[in-house]
């Protein structure tokens, strides 16, 4: 695969993920639990079709002795897809993806913590700027009035983010035995079965109407199984720096949906702490892969 095709369907798989804040504002009846229910459910039948083709029905009789890596890479698949469709329905879209985005930087901090990876500066740097951008969202909601339930369970998905990573790097550096690392693509599947197993007692009784289940569909399709298919394949073309500054379009390509599609223009707060995100993930990403071109 070429490097510019490779971006081409990096930036595809992007405006794929934005798509999931502006479709759950047309939603009629479905509401918090039961559109993460739905969408999970979705992802995970179109996870266990897609799987079987790719890896055989034998993948399924070999998963209860898969390591205890894979279960808790799902386990944090699952708090990400809960977390980020039951915070879709507290606040707005622009919130949601804009505290979502500080997950590479939290995900650096823990591999710091737990991996002993060093840090240079300008991670450091990053980290306060984001964090920075971060207080100052909840302190423009705070003296507002409005409501912080939202961008609280949204911090869920990066710190749940933060530890899959972790996982997955670990894993893939210290094979068991000196065997090639185990195939950690099923955790998807895991947590978007699990997420739908926990989020159903929450949601009954469900009320979706016809027209919720088409759109919980295509985002169960879609917006996550599609688009976490592509990005495994695409990890093995790009460097992980560079898919960190591309899926950084998801921001910019949600919120422009959710103003275009659904008329919710974000707020100054938003626009200015999300600057403070976006631009300390730049920063950080450019000046790393500016270093990496040099040497």
């Amino acid at each position: 695969m070429s490097h510019a095709r490779a971006v081409s369907l990096m930036i595809l798989v992007t405006l794929l993920w934005s798509i999931a804040g502006v479709v759950a504002r047309h939603l009629d009846a479905a509401r918090s639990f039961e559109v993460t229910f739905w969408r999970s459910l979705f992802t995970a039948l179109a996870l266990a079709v897609a799987l079987t083709a790719l890896r055989g029905p034998a993948l399924w009789r070999g998963l209860p002795r898969q390591p205890r890596a894979l279960w808790i890479s799902g386990v944090c698949w699952a708090a990400m897809f809960t977390a980020f469709m039951v915070a879709i329905t507290l606040t707005t879209v622009a919130n949601v993806l804009v505290t979502m985005a500080v997950g590479p930087l939290v995900t650096a901090l823990f591999a710091r913590l737990f991996l002993g990876h060093r840090l240079p500066a300008r991670t450091w740097a990053a980290i306060a700027a984001a964090g920075a951008g971060i207080v100052w969202m909840f302190g423009q909601e705070a003296r507002t009035g409005a409501s912080l339930a939202g961008t609280v369970v949204a911090l869920a998905v990066p710190l749940a983010a933060a530890v899959n990573w972790t996982t997955l790097q670990h894993v893939g550096r210290s094979p068991a035995g000196g065997n090639a690392p185990p195939d950690m693509l099923p955790a998807v599947w895991i947590g978007a079965a699990l997420s739908a197993l926990a989020t159903l007692p929450l949601a009954w009784p469900l009320q979706a109407s016809a027209h919720d289940l088409a759109l919980l569909a295509l985002l169960g399709v879609v917006q996550l199984a599609i688009p976490c298919l592509l990005v495994v394949r695409l990890a093995r073309e790009l460097p992980a720096p560079e898919i960190a500054l591309l899926a950084l379009l998801e921001v910019v390509f949600g919120v422009a949906w959710a103003w275009l599609g659904a008329g919710e223009r974000p707020a100054t707060g938003t626009l200015f702490g999300g600057t403070l995100v976006l631009a300390a993930l730049v920063g950080n990403e450019a000046l790393a892969m500016k270093r990496t071109a040099r040497a």
